[in-house]
């Protein structure tokens, strides 16, 4: 098991350079839930959030389109990726979006993609931005490779796209060399936060975290959110949103 990083704030917040925070959403800042419209971000966790944008940079990366994270969110001074970093957006005019040409064959995919589930009770398409994703969360269990079949035949019909297995879903994404991890490096360069003193700490809970984990390696933290152990390229680790909040709440106490 990996130490918990509520007994290590202190040690966090205080090595060398001042932080800069990159944090997921569903799973971390908010419970996964079987609905993903319902996964809304509680009071107390918003004021936390607000509390930290006064003492450090923060960025929020999800696989949810940018719009959709950025209105759930609703904290101007954050930086918003969605897309798993693929459309990032920020203060200052902070514009970046990648894969725009695969747009059109999106489109045309995920009406194959649907064609191909409609049988299957309980599976539900989304049709993101730069993504199409089967979500298999209220498919009976014996149902579920029905679903991993279908978009593994769409995908290999589909070279350009990439499939990528998240919690409960199957994602249909661009084939290119961008993820969570590029988009965080990125992000550090561009903010010009690259630089010795500042100190990036990410925290997810979802596979495509480890990108960041191991994009940052010892020039970060990385905070797995998980209760059962798992392999992870992360330092750390929290059990669940509630634990995430309180880090952040002591976190803000620790840098004022």
């Amino acid at each position: 098991m990996l130490p918990s990083a509520l007994k290590h704030v202190q040690e966090i917040a205080r090595r060398s350079g001042h932080p800069a925070i990159f944090l997921d959403y569903d799973g971390t800042l908010t419970p996964i839930v079987s609905h993903p419209e319902k996964a809304l971000l509680s009071d107390s966790m918003r004021q936390a959030l607000q509390s930290l944008v006064m003492q450090a940079p923060v960025a929020i990366l999800s696989g949810r389109d940018l719009d959709d994270i950025r209105q759930r969110v609703n904290i101007g001074a954050i930086v918003y990726a969605g897309s798993h970093g693929f459309d990032i957006a920020g203060p200052r005019g902070l514009r970046k979006e990648m894969a725009t040409e695969f747009l059109p064959r999106l489109d045309m995919i995920e009406k194959q993609l649907g064609k191909q589930l409609a049988g299957i009770p309980g599976a539900r398409l989304e049709r993101k931005r730069f993504s199409i994703a089967a979500h298999y969360r209220n498919v009976n269990e014996s149902d579920v490779p029905k679903v991993e079949r279908a978009v593994s035949k769409v995908a290999t019909r589909h070279r350009e796209l990439r499939k990528m297995d998240g919690k409960k879903v199957y994602e249909l994404l661009p084939d290119i060399d961008w993820d969570k991890g590029k988009a965080v490096l990125w992000l550090l360069e561009t903010l010009g936060l690259e630089r010795a003193k500042v100190r990036p700490i990410y925290i997810g809970d979802d596979r495509t975290d480890e990108d960041a984990f191991r994009a940052l390696g010892q020039h970060g933290v990385g905070i797995l959110v998980s209760e059962q152990a798992r392999p992870t390229a992360a330092s750390y680790s929290l059990k669940d949103p509630t634990e995430v909040e309180r880090f952040l709440r002591e976190l803000v106490v620790t840098l004022r």
